[in-house]
C-alpha cells in the first residue's frame, strides 16, 4: 500500500510537470540593481545549506568541486541522493529514502539499512559521472573541508540519512579529520543559532531557525576556512537585493526574480572570499522575507572575516513546476520530472544559475566609462 501511494505521488507530479506551462504572475517587482562584480577571490568559494538547500549544497559541491574549497550540509543527504535506486523515480526516492524511509515500517520495528541512501553506489556513480564529464573530477574534494550536522530530534531528514552523507565523502577520499560531523545536539529540523528568541531547540516549526545555544554559521565557516575572527555585534556591510532573473532562462527553475547578497564594508575595496548560503523549504524571501538572511548568523561572522555571502532564492509553485514548498531541486522538478534527469549534473539549471552568480562576484568590476 505504501509503495502504491508513493508511486501515485510520483506519477501525479510527472503529469503536472508535463502540462503546458503557464507563466506565473510576478509577485514582486524586479529590482533595478544587478549583482555587482567585486573581484572576489576565485579560489576561496564555499557553499552550505539547510534541508533541500543542504541537498543542493552537496550536489553543487560535487558537481563544481574544482571551484570550491568546502561545503556545509545541515540536515541533508549526499550528492544525487534521489538517484540512490535507479529503478525508482527520483521524486519517490527523495520523499522516502532521502528523508525518513522507515517512517511507516518503524511501527513494526522494521527498518533495514537497505532503505537508506546507498553511499557506496552513489560514490561509484560520482566517479563514473566525473569520467563522463558531467561533473568535475571528484579528486578535487580531497583537500576540501566539509561540515555536516544532524539534530537528534530531527524527524524530517533523519540522522541515518545524514550518516550516508558522511560516508559518501569518506568513500570519495575526504579524510575524516577534514569532516566535522555533529550529531550530538537534540535539535529539530532547523538551522541552529544562540538566539533565545528563536524556536526551542528540539522543535521542528517554521521558520526552522532554532536556538540551541551555539552559532552554527560560525562553526560551519570556521571549519571550512579556519581561524576566523568572532562574529561582529554590529554589521558594517550591506544586504543588497539584486535581480536574480538574469542568471536563469526558464521559470521551470522555480527561482525567484530577486535574491540577496551581503557585502561587508571591507569587501568594497579588498578581495574577499565568497560563501553561498542556501535556504531550505518554506524559507525563501517569498515566505520569510529576509528572516533567513538576517537571522541565521552568516552575516555577522562574514562581516568580521571578509566573506561575501550570496543568498540565491527559490519560490513556491503549486502547478508547474510542482514545488509547493519552495524547495531546491534535488529530484528533478526543474526538468519536468522526466528522464533523462540532470538535477545533479553541472548543467542543471539551478546549479548553472548559482555558478553564474559566483562568477559575477569573482569577476573584475567594469572600469568607469565601460558599458
Amino acid at each position: 500500500m505504501i509503495r502504491d501511494i508513493r508511486t501515485f505521488i510520483a506519477a501525479f507530479a510527472v503529469v503536472l510537470s508535463t502540462t503546458a506551462y503557464a507563466q506565473s504572475e510576478d509577485k514582486t517587482a524586479a529590482p533595478s540593481l544587478s549583482l555587482p562584480a567585486l573581484n572576489a577571490l576565485q579560489d576561496q568559494t564555499s557553499i552550505s545549506g539547510l534541508s533541500s538547500g543542504a541537498f543542493m549544497a552537496a550536489q553543487f559541491h560535487i558537481a563544481y568541486s574544482k571551484d570550491l574549497v568546502g561545503a556545509g550540509v545541515v540536515a541533508g543527504g549526499p550528492w544525487n541522493c534521489a538517484g540512490s535506486n535507479p529503478l525508482i523515480a527520483p521524486l519517490t526516492t527523495a520523499v522516502s529514502t532521502c528523508m525518513d524511509p522507515c517512517k511507516y515500517t518503524r511501527f513494526w520495528w522494521f527498518c533495514p539499512d537497505s532503505l537508506f541512501p546507498d553511499s557506496t553506489f552513489l560514490s561509484d556513480l560520482a566517479k563514473d559521472s566525473a569520467q563522463d564529464g558531467i561533473i568535475d573530477d571528484v579528486a578535487n574534494i580531497h583537500d576540501d573541508k566539509v561540515y555536516i550536522f544532524s539534530g537528534q530530534a530531527d524527524k524530517t531528514v533523519v540522522t541515518k540519512v545524514v550518516d550516508s552523507t558522511n560516508d559518501f565523502y569518506l568513500k570519495l577520499g575526504v579524510q575524516a579529520d577534514q569532516i566535522r560531523y555533529n550529531t550530538s545536539v537534540d535539535a529539530g529540523h532547523a538551522f541552529i543559532t544562540d538566539n533565545p528568541e528563536d524556536t526551542v531547540c528540539d522543535k521542528t516549526n517554521p521558520p526552522f531557525i532554532n536556538n540551541c545555544n551555539f552559532e552554527q554559521a560560525t562553526r560551519l565557516l570556521d571549519h571550512i576556512y579556519g581561524d576566523l575572527q568572532p562574529p561582529v555585534s554590529t554589521l558594517t556591510g550591506k544586504l543588497i537585493r539584486f535581480n536574480q532573473r538574469e542568471f536563469f532562462e526558464s521559470d521551470m527553475t522555480s527561482m525567484d526574480d530577486n535574491a540577496y547578497v551581503y557585502i561587508p564594508a571591507a569587501c568594497q575595496g579588498e578581495q574577499c572570499r565568497v560563501h553561498v548560503a542556501l535556504h531550505g523549504c518554506q524559507q525563501g524571501i517569498e515566505t520569510l522575507d529576509t528572516e533567513y538572511l538576517t537571522g541565521t548568523g552568516y552575516n555577522e561572522v562574514a562581516d568580521s572575516n571578509k566573506i561575501i555571502v550570496l543568498y540565491p532564492q527559490i519560490r513556491k509553485s503549486a502547478t508547474v513546476p510542482f514545488n509547493p514548498k519552495g524547495c531546491w531541486d534535488f529530484w528533478g522538478y526543474s526538468g519536468g520530472n522526466i528522464p533523462p534527469y540532470k538535477y545533479y549534473k553541472k548543467d542543471a539549471p539551478q546549479m548553472v544559475a548559482i555558478k553564474k552568480m559566483i562568477d559575477r562576484l569573482t569577476s573584475q568590476p567594469a572600469q568607469a566609462g565601460q558599458q
